[in-house]
Order: structure tokens, then C-alpha cells, then sequence
């Protein structure tokens, strides 16, 4: 799952960047509003960190013309303490959730995964399909209870799956959502990673829909 941290101070912003790669997501950051709206326009996330104390374009202004643009990812805020009047027009202007500074990242990772949980239709942490279990918050996937090693690619390549059921998804997709902006991307890695998981999944998990991409069954 691919995330967009905008905060333009360096020191928390390495922090989100790290807290959250640790964790398993893909990350992209941007220190300013411009950028951040149009990193928001031209890329595909899962999912926004947006400080509203930005230079050069004020966080509920990116938020704003996200949401004129019709881009649904879910946002998560972030607010300077006691400035409950931010809170309430970031709500307004579409956020999901907010958080006020300074802020424990293991709140701000739970408060993530409930949004990508939600994003996806799902009420609990633990992602079920089949005889698969996704622990989202440990990143662990057993099958029958037996867990399964995978490599961290694999491990993103079946989350968005995991995230999207029944979805037919690309192969572009998938690339733009286990790749950062600055990454080496190649699509036909993608087949790599499906085949590597395939061989580790019950047989007839991933679909292949043909002309179009895959499909979690």
C-alpha cells in the first residue's frame, strides 16, 4: 500500500517517512503544498498524511482541490494542538481522520491501517480470504494457520489484494501501489512476484483474467 506523507518539517517528516516504511507501506514525501497537490494528481496512493501547516499551499487548500478532483484516498490530518477550528474545516473539507501534534506514530499506524481497512470494506485488523489470514498489524499471512514467509514485495503485492477482493486488478495498478515515485519501476516484475506467491498460496488463488490483470478468488 502506497502513502503520501506532506509535512515540512524535516526531523518529523523523516520519521513518518521511516515509521511508516518500517511498517511495510511504500512512501512518498512532499515538504510543501504544491507539490503535495500535484504528487496527489499525477500518482496513485492508498492513503494521505496531510500537515495543514504547509508552505507555498495551506493543507486544507491541497485537500480541497483533491476532493474537487474527485480523488477518494483517504486522508489523515494533522493539526497543531488545541487548534480545534483546523479539526473541524479539515473534516469539512473531506478528511477521514485527524491527529494533533505531538502524537505517538503507534497511534498514527493504527489510525492508518483502520482507514485502509475501512477504504477496503473491512472491519477488523486481520484481513481473511479463504484459508488465508493477513495480520496488517504485525505483517504476517498464515494459510490454515501455518505462516508463510514472504518477501516484502510479495507481502505488498498480496496486502492490496487482500485490500480489494474479488477486484480485477492490472498489472499497472499493482506497480503504481509496491513502487515510490523515485523507484525503478517495472511492471513485469509484477508476474515474478504473482508466480512467487502463487507457488505459496492454496492453488487457485490468483486469478489471471486475461487482457485485463489478476484477481484474488
Amino acid at each position: 500500500m502506497r502513502i503520501l506523507v506532506v509535512e515540512d518539517e524535516p526531523t518529523l517528516s523523516s520519521q513518518l517517512k521511516e515509521t511508516l516504511t518500517e511498517a511495510g507501506y511504500v512512501v512518498d514525501v512532499a515538504m510543501n503544498g504544491k507539490d503535495a497537490w500535484f504528487m496527489g494528481e499525477v500518482e496513485t496512493f492508498d492513503l494521505a498524511v496531510l500537515d495543514l501547516g504547509l508552505p507555498l499551499m495551506d493543507g486544507i487548500s491541497v485537500l480541497k482541490k483533491w476532493r474537487d478532483a474527485a480523488l477518494d484516498m483517504p486522508v489523515l490530518i494533522l493539526t497543531a494542538r488545541d487548534n480545534w477550528h483546523e479539526k473541524v474545516m479539515g473534516i469539512d473539507a473531506g478528511a477521514d481522520d485527524y491527529m494533533t501534534k505531538p502524537f505517538h506514530m503507534e497511534e498514527l499506524l493504527a489510525r492508518v491501517r483502520a482507514l485502509l481497512r475501512r477504504t477496503g470494506g473491512h472491519t477488523n485488523a486481520i484481513l481473511k480470504n479463504g484459508p488465508i489470514e493477513m495480520d496488517t498489524r504485525n505483517a504476517r499471512v498464515s494459510v490454515n494457520g501455518v505462516t508463510l514467509s514472504l518477501t516484502s514485495h510479495e507481502f505488498k503485492v498480496l496486502e492490496y489484494f487482500m485490500h480489494h477482493p474479488a477486484e480485477v486488478i492490472s498489472r499497472s495498478i499493482l506497480t503504481e501501489h509496491i513502487y515510490a515515485q523515485d523507484a525503478d519501476r517495472d511492471s513485469n516484475t509484477i508476474e515474478v512476484f504473482i508466480a512467487r506467491l502463487r507457488k505459496k498460496l492454496p492453488s487457485g488463488t490468483i486469478e489471471t483474467v486475461r487482457g485485463m490483470g489478476y484477481r484474488l478468488a
